[in-house]
């Protein structure tokens, strides 16, 4: 006779306070729950689903006051102890409550209250027909560099972490995929994770991998799926079926059981950090996990982050470099600078820039706008009285948006019509001031009636699937001229591609972050690379008032290492990272001065001998949607040290009585 008996699971649930809960069970023979199931739990007079992280037969908690687990899902076999142990490590090193990590990173489908989208999920994977052949189709040969960058991943036993820097069109895709294939071809269930840091890069490299292993299940994750599709997706890499796990940045909490590679492209791009509620980096979250599991990972970039340089450097990675690009006969574009002191810019545009585009057009070839600024205008004014279109919830301006005839906030979303006149004095030719995409668009359209333009930002792409849309309109070579934000800036191999003009990157070279100039460097040689990759000769054309300066320098040269070098001496001199670990505290409230009395108490609610903490300033961007923002910088050149102060330090802001909102970033990459 079957007599069940009670046990006690421990169930963590995605809620700010930190801890786990007890819930009481009846145990039916063979059918005791296990650690990593689901469950469903009654919790603070709601039902949720929680994950169990312990099953016990006894408990410290007063059984009357326990509640009964309502449900388990055991038809979804447990997550892995070694997913458990990375959602730990996580929810440890960014002080975050455990289920604050790991049931977030979960598909929404499994955290409903229902089974029926579980359950049609896995009769719908039962049916589907998993291929079982690695064999890859059709790879190209590659060059002496690709092919042992190739070998040394593929080849890698334990952990490996390498460095593979590359110039633009080096072929590091290709590199990739081989060393993919060696992984495949070795472990006969073996799974390879591969992160991208934007959604638009899925689509180009998905199609590259499904063409190179037909007889491979490839997997997808990212935020644009359906909660059907990534539902299904996820349960695919769960089961083992899916051999390659493609996605952006959420994809690193995914459960594979059997990887065996890692695979980060694009590894120095800020994308990879989450900027709300978990605030973690993907990119350090995948080496760790590579070292827990004792396999290889490679970080691929033309422009690696200056943390990843310096482990190359210092020996901690292994560096694999590409110094030529990988067509036959293409190097890189020429680079030059215009001086807009002496070529005076009309619409946006210097005449050494108009000439250029025209000669593209004569030739039949495409031209690139690079402007990282949307919107027709950065602020509307009045030239009479001096008023200007700042947004009434935020220390920002209202963007023009003409075609849409509205001034909008890119901070808090507020919108509103363009104003007939002035608020102020009544004057009613008000101007916009500056260039945004949508304003540079009208101008080439203006100059070039004859020319296809074609604009790529979030305001032009925000229907589902309009962006790989408009990226095949180009690579379809229907487009003469493409004006784009960062979306176009990396990633993609626009064949025809022969000229990059970047317009107003000075912006980034006076920025009070001392990270701007790494990004601005970043980018102007990711743009600078779509052009000239099939062969043709190419050239980019920098608009700079600051000619002399030596970021420019360095980009025209293509010398990433001296100026890695140079930036490295800098930060080690400046105590910064990577030479120094620092943490941010951020307090919001209505008041700024509520926030900053906030911040002061709590740098001195615990004793930190060993770590520095800095007097609370406002932010930059101080005041967001009528709510003002402060924050407090904590820094150590010990990350041990750091983490041991960053625990107590949390739990005695956790005791503290206050109506601010408030969160802690570790490593934080916006100061």
């Amino acid at each position: 006779m079957n007599n069940p008996r009670p046990c006690y699971l421990q169930i963590a649930i995605d809620t700010p306070l930190n801890a786990v809960f007890d819930y009481r069970w009846q145990c039916e023979a063979g059918q005791r729950p296990q650690i990593g199931q689901l469950a469903l739990v009654s919790f603070a007079r709601r039902e949720v689903v929680g994950l169990i992280v312990g099953v016990a037969d006894h408990t410290d908690v007063p059984v009357d006051k326990l509640k009964d687990a309502l449900a388990v899902r055991s038809q979804l076999s447990p997550l892995s102890a070694k997913w458990l142990a990375l959602a730990g490590f996580a929810a440890d090193y960014y002080q975050r409550p455990l289920g604050e990590v790991a049931l977030p990173g979960l598909p929404k489908n499994l955290r409903v209250l229902t089974t029926v989208a579980l359950d049609r999920a896995i009769k719908k994977l039962a049916k589907l027909e998993v291929p079982h052949d690695p064999t890859p189709a059709n790879p190209p040969s590659l060059n002496a560099s690709q092919q042992e960058a190739a070998d040394a991943i593929g080849g890698a036993q334990g952990f490996k972490p390498s460095l593979l820097y590359g110039v633009t069109g080096s072929g590091k895709t290709e590199v990739y995929l081989q060393a993919c294939a060696q992984v495949l071809a070795r472990e006969p269930d073996g799974q390879i994770l591969i992160l991208v840091p934007e959604i638009n890069l899925t689509p180009q490299l998905e199609g590259n991998i499904r063409a190179r292993f037909p007889g491979v299940m490839l997997a997808t994750l990212h935020s644009s799926l359906s909660e059907g599709e990534r539902m299904l997706h996820w349960l695919a890499a769960h089961e083992g079926k899916a051999r390659i796990v493609l996605g952006t940045r959420l994809a690193i909490l995914s459960s594979l059981p059997h990887l065996k590679l890692i695979v980060i492209d694009e590894e120095h791009d800020p994308s990879y950090k989450q900027q709300e509620g978990l605030r973690y980096s993907a990119r350090d979250l995948a080496v760790w996990r590579a070292w827990q599991l004792q396999i290889p990972i490679v970080l691929g970039s033309a422009t690696p982050s200056l943390e990843s340089w310096h482990h190359a450097q210092s020996g901690r990675y292994r560096k694999l470099e590409l110094r030529e690009r990988a067509v036959k006969n293409a190097v890189l574009p020429t680079v030059k600078l215009i001086d807009m002191e002496r070529d005076k810019p009309s619409d946006g545009l210097t005449s050494q820039l108009v000439a250029a585009i025209k000669q593209r057009m004569e030739r039949g070839e495409q031209s690139l706008l690079f402007l990282n600024r949307r919107g027709y205008a950065p602020v509307i004014c009045c030239e009479s009285c001096g008023w200007i279109s700042e947004c009434t919830r935020c220390t920002s301006f209202m963007v023009l948006h003409r075609p849409e005839h509205r001034l909008r906030c890119h901070h808090c979303s507020l919108e509103m019509r363009i104003p007939r006149h002035c608020p102020t004095c009544g004057n009613v030719d008000l101007q916009p001031l500056g260039r945004g995409t949508q304003r540079v668009e009208e101008g080439l359209q203006a100059m070039f009636p004859e020319a296809r333009v074609l604009r790529i930002d979030a305001d032009s792409t925000r229907k589902k699937g309009s962006a790989q849309e408009a990226f095949d309109t180009v690579h379809r070579g229907e487009v003469d001229i493409l004006i784009g934000t960062q979306m176009v800036a990396k990633g993609h191999d626009f064949k025809k591609l022969t000229l990059v003009g970047i317009l107003n990157p000075d912006t980034a070279l006076f920025s009070q972050d001392y990270r701007a100039s790494e990004r601005l460097f970043a980018q102007l040689m990711q743009v600078a690379g779509r052009a000239g990759r099939a062969g043709i000769p190419s050239e980019v054309l920098i608009q700079t008032r600051y000619p002399q300066h030596p970021l420019y320098g360095a980009v025209v040269h293509h010398d990433y290492d001296h100026f890695a070098s140079a930036l490295l001496e800098e930060r080690e001199q400046a105590a910064l990272p990577p030479y120094l670990f620092q943490a941010l505290l951020r307090a919001e409230a209505r008041e700024l001065a509520t926030a900053i009395e906030f911040l002061n108490m709590a740098r001195d609610c615990v004793e930190h001998p060993g770590i520095t903490i800095n007097d609370p300033i406002p932010m930059t961007m101080t005041r967001v949607h009528n709510v003002d923002r402060a924050q407090l910088l904590v820094e150590s050149p010990s990350r041990p040290a750091l983490q041991a102060f960053l625990k107590e330090w949390m739990h005695a802001l956790r005791e503290m009585k206050s109506r601010v909102k408030w969160s802690l970033e570790v490593d934080p990459l916006d100061i």
